[in-house]
């Protein structure tokens, strides 16, 4: 993969055809100081402007009691709605920096971190939702409720005016916060790394092993040590989604099965403890590791017969 140093904000209309999201970040201005003031930029406005916001937020829904629970990271303590909302909240400010820094650092357009074309491939981002959606929460859920019945429950004491009123909240803030990683660690972070080396083995290992590191400190990492950090993580999803946005030259394919990954976790399936407390239909009261683990050999390969043999790679992704 050869990256192409383009000038000024995109390449002609027939490079842009041709070009990859990988190669649209030798467009614009893209020196490695711009990649590094564009990290202080994202996390600066994430973590500095959204610290300082995010418990405003909690006070917005709980008052001082609601401040009090974000300050000693009792996040349950707002509620399944208010604890999901804090938590999530922070995406919100990530992506802003991430747009910022595309746009003001690199003067260069936010959809190319998405795909180096005029449009984004919708209809894409859709066929990677349904191949990871239908195998993993088949697989991963009705598996859990076969082989550890024990721990798989329906929440009889569920609130259906609450789930009414989390539905809106949870595709939105899921939304956000599952594009903001997919532009962060497969769009910006697989760019800047490309300007280093363009082997596409260092491009798809970088983002997987970042991805990782940034999520250790989830309860399920925890929980299941090692094995989840490995597969849950490290394999899937940062290597493999890495590696689908890199032959098909967007990352339209992973937003749609990030989006599918949480927002199942967030409405249809949780696990106690989890990184997110949400009003979820069924609960499960323990994380078990090697299933868990195991069902990702499985749900891989069926992910990847549907996205690639039961939908039929578009013109953006040809």
């Amino acid at each position: 993969m050869k990256v192409k140093a383009i000038k000024g904000h995109q390449g002609s209309r027939m490079e842009a055809k041709d070009a990859t999201y990988v190669e649209a970040a030798g467009w614009g201005k893209y020196r490695w100081w711009r990649y590094f003031l564009g990290l202080v930029v994202i996390f600066f406005v994430g973590l500095v402007v959204g610290g300082i916001a995010i418990p405003r937020v909690a006070f917005l829904l709980g008052g001082q009691e609601g401040l009090a629970a974000v300050n000693r990271l009792d996040y349950a303590a707002l509620g399944p709605v208010g604890g999901f909302v804090a938590v999530t909240a922070i995406f919100s400010f990530f992506l802003a920096g991430t747009l910022i820094a595309v746009t003001l650092v690199h003067h260069r357009h936010p959809r190319t971190l998405i795909t180096a074309r005029e449009r984004i491939s919708w209809r894409r981002v859709g066929h990677g939702f349904v191949a990871w959606f239908v195998p993993f929460w088949l697989i991963a859920g009705l598996g859990q409720y076969f082989f550890y019945p024990d721990t798989f429950s329906f929440n009889f004491d569920f609130d259906f005016a609450t789930f009414a009123l989390f539905v809106p909240i949870a595709l939105i803030f899921t939304a956000i916060q599952t594009t903001t990683e997919e532009l962060f660690f497969r769009g910006y972070i697989v760019q800047g790394a490309s300007l280093v080396w363009s082997n596409r083995v260092f491009l798809a290992l970088v983002p997987a092993v970042i991805f990782a590191l940034a999520h250790l400190f989830n309860p399920e990492a925890s929980a299941g040590g090692w094995l989840t950090v490995f597969f849950n993580y490290f394999l899937v999803p940062g290597l493999l989604w890495t590696v689908v946005s890199l032959i098909d030259g967007t990352t339209e394919l992973a937003i749609g099965v990030h989006f599918a990954h949480n927002i199942g976790g967030n409405l249809l399936m949780g696990v106690a403890g989890g990184a997110v407390t949400a009003p979820t239909l069924f609960t499960v009261s323990k994380f078990h590791a090697t299933y868990t683990a195991l069902s990702m050999l499985v749900v891989v390969p069926v992910f990847l017969a549907i996205a690639y043999k039961v939908f039929k790679r578009d013109e953006a992704s040809t």
